[in-house]
């Protein structure tokens, strides 16, 4: 709980940092490419929305496995596939934090190298 906790803070104190690639742009949002979109926006911007939706599946799978083991009545065979959604979910969501802290390590760092 207070890993949670840690992850959360920056968001909780509105903490800001310079972001020269708008990878926190509240406009990458819509992703409107009118032809004059960086291409390392648009893709801050996709990988972004990916990662969101796949954290999002895993979030649910979690639940979805948590009800499932809640409603098991003690059966072990349901307490057992939920627990394998609980972990699989769980997995999912390691996955996914994963890929979006590489995804932002190479995209802030390999610019950078390049120069």
């Amino acid at each position: 709980m207070s890993l949670f906790a840690l992850l959360l803070a920056p968001a909780i104190s509105n903490a800001q940092s310079d972001d020269p690639y708008g990878i926190n742009d509240p406009a990458m949002g819509n992703l409107e490419l009118d032809g004059n979109v960086e291409p390392r926006s648009a893709a801050v911007g996709i990988i972004n929305l990916v990662l969101s939706f796949l954290g999002l599946v895993a979030v649910v799978i979690v639940l979805i496995g948590g009800f499932k083991w809640m409603t098991a009545g003690g059966n072990e065979e349901k307490v057992g596939a939920a627990k394998k959604l609980l972990i699989g979910g769980l997995i999912g969501l390691v996955i996914v934090l994963l890929a979006w802290g590489i995804s932002t390590w190479v995209l802030t760092t390999i610019p950078d190298l390049a120069q």
